[in-house]
């Protein structure tokens, strides 16, 4: 047989591989020269086959077929062999592999072998290669080597107990005694491995935690020594005594003094010291810094001492290597909320780190700069963060533009500055910004009644010469729809007003419909708002109605339809136009939302109680003094199941005491439910369903309507007038009046209903939310109750209004509808 080739003359052979061909001949003819090897029973060249057979495994290759081979390098008794059969043994076995627990017992012999080295190959093996059987077996053997005497053999044995804790946490009680005693060992090494053994024991168990907090004195001692000894060569780095165990320590003292007052207390005084004694002229100063800021965070630290750390990344943010400034602010954004007022003081330099040119430090110090946002200093945070918007990268802009209208909305000085905030986002940001920022603005104008001459004045004229800017362009041909009167009107509280005709209004909605680059949802906005300028403007309604007819050819489907549609308007039910355009009811809290949404998820079960409730404002349900539950909204908490006191038709309760809730009345547990939309959402048809019926439901009572009153108390009349729903028999249609008849005016005013769980509720938008002395008007709303069991009907109520400054309460049960309306 020849002799087999040596491990460097075939990584010269494969080094001059010109290509990757080339490379897998040698690789796949060594290979089977290997295996031929392997075969015959001569075992002079083993060893040196199994080497050639890792570095192949390390280009990448199969070379599994080698793992007995190594086994047999193992058992034998030259260290040579050894040495290359364990590395084989932690390159080519893991637990999955069966052979694995073939070197069990061999490593049990290694383990007790009289010869140091061959200990420590087998340490290093059952380190690497442990599974759980394995560790249940030696660990014994481990525990026995932590206790040598040999420094040596002692800290790869307590590397090895570290590794076999993480695999098996159920040995940890095994070698607590052991380590209990490790901490007073001389040798950096032992030190070193006992340190970070502890580290693990601590976050592997809670009761192992208690127990070494027993330990700290001990740790702040070996620090210090590490601090006051002079020059030691033999672990010093750049000036800095053993910096790895001091930063293994302060781990370790960050893990057993967080919660824990006393250990932290003890500990205070050796940080302080710590901290103003490193070198920070060199980077293994600033490692040793980082794990002392780290640690003073993490743990029941003097309000000083958290002060210091925060200047600590303070200093860091001057220095000039980009990768200690991306720490320091990688570190702020975390212990922000520990000490919100330190951080604040270095916000002038975490501001410059917007202009750094590593994208990475902008996009932390991008970050930080949000989390640092409050009421006093919002203004010219604000002012900082929109000038680097404008110059921002691409990926930024998304996330920017979100978190600068979320800070605008909790930190607003006045809703002046918020919409100027949130406009300047949409100039600024244009196609970048998120959906959600034109649902938000648009809601934050229809809040602010005082605002909209001088809201719809200034989004006129940013899209008076140029509409690419998308969402801009949305929000503004919503508040020309809504609000197109007061922007022809020439009068504005907050600005000098604009001077602008009707026709100059719809010129610039046309221009958005005759552009290509619009997206289709915003050339929908801009139909929607002319459409309803036809009820707000006066001379120029045939030319609203030729821009909107002229689009019912148009090749977007989406477009095509809303102008047949409009038109359709315009030519058959033109004396309906003006009650359909009216203005959008304003939008509901945030709050009113998230009850709602939960509410229709589950609006279809017949299992409900099902109540009501017209969209309104944030406000709109005044509370009753001494009264418990503040809104509707309250009730959906504990409520309590009980008979419901008889009422008889017309009688009222006040809830002033907060005994008589609405839903408590009924006795069942309910539901909310409401005919508004919360979220706001594109453009939708307004004649969706109408085909060439009138939008109002027809309604065919037997016998005519049927009126009733409701509620007449204090000068407040409401009466029902009801009737059956052509073509569903079990729908009733209530058609609800409200008149004031004292001489003083109703504001706020909200109607709401509830009925049993055998019924389904639908309360659709009432015409207003005020009611006018001296029954000046009346407030009308549609109840649509689906009654499948044919039950008699039963209805509970509830009115809130302010007068004269009062907040009043009503409610009351209605049962005495006709029987015609479910027989």
């Amino acid at each position: 047989m020849s002799t087999p080739k040596r491990l460097r003359d075939l990584i010269r052979e494969i080094r001059s591989a010109r290509t990757a061909a080339d490379e897998r001949a040698v690789v796949q003819k060594e290979c089977a020269s290997i295996r031929d090897s392997f075969r015959d029973e001569d075992n002079t060249y083993r060893c040196r086959n199994v080497a050639k057979l890792l570095y192949i495994h390390m280009l990448g290759y199969p070379a599994h077929f080698g793992q007995l081979e190594c086994l047999k390098l193992i058992a034998s008794q030259k260290f040579t062999d050894k040495r290359v059969g364990y590395l084989g043994a932690m390159l080519l076995l893991d637990e999955r592999q069966d052979v694995h627990l073939l070197v069990t017992n061999s490593l049990k012999n290694d383990l007790n072998h009289q010869t140091q080295y061959i200990q420590s190959l087998a340490l290093c093996t059952l380190g690497s290669i442990c599974s759980a059987e394995m560790s249940r077996d030696l660990a014994g053997e481990i525990e026995k080597m932590i206790k040598s005497s040999n420094a040596y053999i002692k800290k790869k044995a307590i590397l090895c107990a570290f590794c076999i804790i993480r695999k098996v946490p159920d040995l940890m009680e095994m070698f607590i005694p052991a380590t209990r005693s490790l901490l007073n060992e001389k040798n950096h090494g032992v030190l070193l491995t006992a340190v970070c053994l502890i580290d693990e024991m601590c976050e592997k168990s809670p009761d192992t935690l208690h127990h070494f907090r027993k330990v700290v004195p001990q740790l702040v001692r070996i620090l210090k020594n590490l601090i006051m000894a002079g020059y030691s060569p033999e672990h010093d780095v750049s000036g800095i005594s053993d910096p790895f165990l001091q930063v293994k320590i302060l781990r370790l003292l960050r893990v057993l003094g967080t919660n824990d007052t006393d250990a932290s207390e003890t500990m205070n005084d050796i940080l302080a010291q710590v901290a103003t004694n490193t070198d920070t002229s060199k980077n293994v100063g600033h490692a040793i810094l980082y794990e002392i800021v780290l640690t003073i965070m993490g743990i029941k630290s003097e309000s000083g001492l958290r002060v210091l750390a925060v200047n600590i990344l303070g200093r860091f943010l001057l220095n000039s290597d980009k990768n200690i400034r991306y720490v320091a602010l990688n570190t702020l954004l975390r212990v922000v909320h520990a000490d919100y007022n330190a951080v604040q003081r270095h916000r002038t330099t975490i501001m410059d780190c917007l202009k750094d040119p590593d994208i990475s430090i902008r996009k932390r110090a991008v970050e930080l700069s949000f989390a640092l946002i409050n009421a006093n200093n919002v203004r010219g945070m604000m002012k900082e963060l929109l000038s680097f918007l404008e110059n921002c990268d691409p990926e930024f802009k998304a996330d920017c533009c979100s978190n600068i209208v979320q800070a605008a909305e909790s930190y607003a000085p006045n809703k002046r500055w918020h919409i100027d905030t949130v406009m300047k986002v949409l100039t600024t940001a244009g196609s970048s910004v998120r959906e959600d920022v034109v649902s938000i603005l648009i809601q934050l104008i229809a809040e602010t009644n005082q605002l909209h001459n001088y809201t719809v004045q200034q989004l006129f004229k940013r899209i008076e010469d140029d509409v690419s800017q998308q969402p801009l362009v949305q929000v503004a041909s919503w508040c020309i729809g809504e609000y197109g009167e007061k922007l022809v009107s020439g009068t504005c509280e907050e600005d000098e007003p604009v001077q602008v005709s009707e026709d100059e209004v719809v010129d610039v909605l046309e221009k958005v419909l005759s552009m290509n680059y619009c997206e289709e949802v915003t050339k929908e906005y801009a139909m929607n708002a002319l459409m309803k300028l036809s009820s707000r403007f006066r001379t120029s309604i045939g030319r609203i109605k030729a821009v909107i007819e002229k689009y019912s050819s148009s090749r977007n489907v989406e477009i095509q339809q809303r102008s047949v549609e409009f038109t359709c308007i315009f030519k058959k039910y033109d004396n309906l136009r003006s009650a359909l355009l009216e203005q959008m009811p304003l939008i509901e809290s945030s709050r009113s939302k998230n009850v709602l949404s939960d509410s229709l998820e589950n609006s279809n079960s017949q299992d409900l109680l099902n109540t009501g409730q017209p969209a309104t404002t944030e406000n709109s349900i005044p509370s009753t003094e001494g009264q418990q539950s503040q809104s509707i909204m309250d009730l959906l908490g504990d409520v309590h199941v009980g008979a419901p006191t008889p009422m008889s038709n017309g009688d009222q309760t006040s809830t002033s005491g907060g005994t008589n809730d609405l839903l408590d009345l009924l006795g069942d547990v309910p539901s909310l439910s409401s005919p508004g939309s919360t979220n706001m959402p594109p453009p939708v048809n307004l004649m969706d369903g109408l085909g060439d019926s009138p939008p109002a439901p027809t309604m065919n009572g037997i016998g005519g309507p049927s009126s009733l009153t409701a509620l007449n108390k204090n000068g407040l009349l409401i009466n029902f007038e009801c009737e059956r729903e052509n073509g569903q028999a079990n729908v009733t249609i209530i058609n609800v009046k409200a008149g004031n008849s004292t001489p003083s005016v109703m504001s706020d005013f909200v109607f709401q209903a509830a009925v049993p769980k055998s019924f389904q509720l639908q309360l659709q938008s009432p015409s207003g939310n005020s009611l006018s002395p001296l029954n000046g008007n009346n407030v009308t709303q549609i109840i649509k109750v689906n009654n499948p069991q044919k039950q008699p009907l039963r209805l509970r109520i509830r009115v809130t209004y302010t007068q004269n400054g009062n907040s009043v309460t009503e409610t009351g049960e209605v049962n005495s509808f006709p029987n015609t309306l479910w027989q």
